[in-house]
């Protein structure tokens, strides 16, 4: 029919799901009973409740819901985003301590100015340990020295005994 109506006949009893399959609108799937004396019942299919019953009066009417969402809405991006990112919370976070830090700490104070010289001073006074490039190159020169040698004079002594 030209008002998209349409009518069913002949239909034998059980259970059926009414669904309008449409591109641009979108419709709530209907369940219809029809029992073996020709009594029919039809509600709103619920997946969730399936104890729940939603009846519709008959002749169905059904509506559309509106158009189908086939694409998620993309996310809106802001500045906040960006700064609120922990990695960039890690990164600019102890910079702004680095360069605010000396800034509020009073210098023209002699005592906090003598505290500050103390304190670097004891950072930059363990001269006694070893630099660690240093025990390295101290450690794997002197074996591969050793066993370049040793193994040098094994040959010599080899060969001189074969001559013998």
């Amino acid at each position: 029919r030209t008002d998209g109506s349409f009518v069913v006949h002949d239909i034998p009893s059980g259970s059926y799901v009414v669904e309008v399959i449409s591109p641009a609108h979108k419709f709530e799937p209907v369940r219809v009973d029809i029992t073996s004396k020709g009594k029919m019942r039809a509600r709103y299919v619920n997946y969730i409740k399936t104890s729940e019953v939603v009846r519709l009066p008959y002749p169905l009417q059904m509506k559309s819901s509106g158009p189908p969402s086939y694409f998620i809405k993309r996310e809106s991006w802001g500045w906040t985003d960006f700064l609120m990112n922990p990695m960039v919370m890690m990164m600019v976070l102890p910079l702004l301590i680095f360069v605010l830090l000396p800034k509020v700490v009073n210098t023209s104070d002699p005592d906090m100015r003598r505290e500050m010289e103390q304190s670097m001073n004891m950072l930059n006074s363990n001269h006694e340990l070893p630099d660690v490039s240093e025990f390295m190159t101290r450690l794997f020169s002197s074996k591969s020295s050793s066993k370049s040698g040793s193994s040098s004079s094994k040959a010599g002594k080899s060969s001189s005994g074969k001559r013998r």
